[in-house]
Formats: C-alpha cells, sequence, structure tokens
C-alpha cells in the first residue's frame, strides 16, 4: 500500500481552554490520538458528534483555508481560527502532496465565487468545465469541483453529497477510487452509504461517545436506509404513530 500524506494525529489538550465546547463533545473530548489506515478515511456518524470539526481542524493543521478550497485560496466571512486546530498534531510521511483542497457543502458558494476571481487572475488554474461554478447548477458546480483536480493529493471533503442525486455520489464514488489509483490520500466526512460503501475504506465512527472503527453495514447511514428500503411501509407507520 503507498504511504500516506497524513499517517495520524495527536491532540495536545492543553493546548484547550478547560471551558472550551469541545471539552462537550464527546467523541472529540477522548480523542488523544489517531492512525489513519487506508488511502480514503471516511468521518461517519450522527449530526453534531465533531466528525466535521476534526476534519476542520486537520484541514487547518495542513495550511487550507478554513472556508475550503485549494491551498492557494485566501478568503474569511468568519474570522476565527478553529480551537482543536491549535491542538492538533499531525504525524506526517515524508511525501508531499502536489495539489489538493479542502472542501466543505456549506461554505461552497464563497469558494465558487472566489474560484472565478482566481481563474481571472491564473488562467492555467484548475479548469471547471465550459462554465463558472456558480453558472452550472449546485451539483454540477460540486461535481466539476471535485473533477478539476486529479492526482497525489491530499483530498479533504466535508459531505461531499449534500448537493449531489445518487447517481452522481456513485460518479463521485468512482473518482474518488480514480484518485487513489493516482496515489492520493482522501479524508471525508460523510452521512451517504454510497460512498460510505466504497471498497477497502477505513470507516471511523463518531457515535457512542469514542471514535472507533466500524464495518459499513453496521453504520447507521447504511442501516437506517437499508431499514427504510426493505420495510417502508412499516416505518412510515411508526414514525407517524
Amino acid at each position: 500500500m503507498q504511504e500516506l500524506f497524513i499517517r495520524g494525529l495527536s491532540v495536545d489538550w492543553s493546548r484547550v481552554a478547560p471551558d472550551a465546547w469541545l471539552r462537550s463533545v464527546p467523541a472529540l473530548a477522548g480523542l488523544e490520538s489517531l492512525e489513519f489506515q487506508c488511502p480514503v478515511t471516511f468521518f461517519a456518524g450522527e449530526n453534531a458528534t465533531g466528525k466535521s470539526t476534526l476534519l476542520e481542524a486537520i484541514a487547518v493543521a495542513c495550511g487550507f483555508n478554513p472556508e475550503g478550497g485549494t491551498i492557494n485560496y485566501r478568503f474569511s466571512t468568519w474570522d476565527e481560527t478553529p480551537p482543536l486546530a491549535e491542538a492538533l498534531r499531525l504525524v506526517r510521511s515524508h511525501r508531499k502532496a502536489r495539489t489538493g483542497y479542502f472542501f466543505r457543502a456549506e461554505s461552497f458558494f464563497n469558494v465558487a465565487t472566489r474560484a472565478a476571481a482566481y481563474d481571472a487572475e491564473n488562467p492555467r488554474g484548475p479548469s471547471f468545465g465550459d462554465r463558472g461554478l456558480h453558472e452550472q447548477s449546485h451539483g454540477q458546480g460540486f461535481l466539476s469541483f471535485f473533477q478539476a483536480f486529479d492526482g497525489p493529493g491530499l483530498y479533504l471533503m466535508d459531505e461531499p453529497e449534500a448537493a449531489l442525486s445518487p447517481q452522481r455520489q456513485l460518479t463521485l464514488l468512482l473518482h474518488m477510487i480514480r484518485l487513489t489509483g493516482l496515489g492520493a490520500q482522501i479524508l471525508a466526512a460523510t452521512h451517504s452509504p454510497l460512498l460510505l460503501g466504497l471498497p477497502g475504506a477505513q470507516i471511523l465512527s463518531f457515535d457512542g461517545g469514542a471514535i472507533h472503527p466500524i464495518p459499513w453495514e453496521e453504520t447507521d447511514s447504511y442501516q437506517v436506509t437499508r431499514l427504510f428500503l426493505d420495510h417502508r411501509e412499516l416505518v412510515l407507520r411508526h414514525l407517524t404513530e
């Protein structure tokens, strides 16, 4: 297996204030160290369990803009350094990523706006197709952004499925497989049972108060989706009653 750009991380809790809200998130409060074992690692779990918080901290520790984009993107609509990033220590290998990005669905509009400005300044930058990201549908823009980058890079994705149909999620899944074949490393926080089904991926669950590995079939995303598909009427009756 290829050597990963980021092999793991540790947290120096002495750099986190005693009253910081981070300490109230069970999966994060108990985090001392973490090891990445595969080219693709997914963060899975319920809302508010710390997935995006940890991914953002990793991104900032890697030098990415907290609101997303490539390593060259520098803009801010909310000027605050993620507190966990200051306490994070990454375990890196000797490999250096040639490209990469931090993608977060919630701030994609701002990234698309900045991308248009960068395209005008740097015509040799990444191409997002025949139209600008703002001139495409939300889902098309997402996919165009993903497909504009390839090669042995570091790609961090926060809920990349947010604007993608099931078919386009499978397109992204194939693109992720292609990226890892080129030597890339991907860290992604997702609720998508389709993306979580990527063969050979490491899935880390943030549920239950501690970060732990979990098989695809045991994730809530998989189990709830399968339950609804297999027993739709029963589930709906239970919910409405």
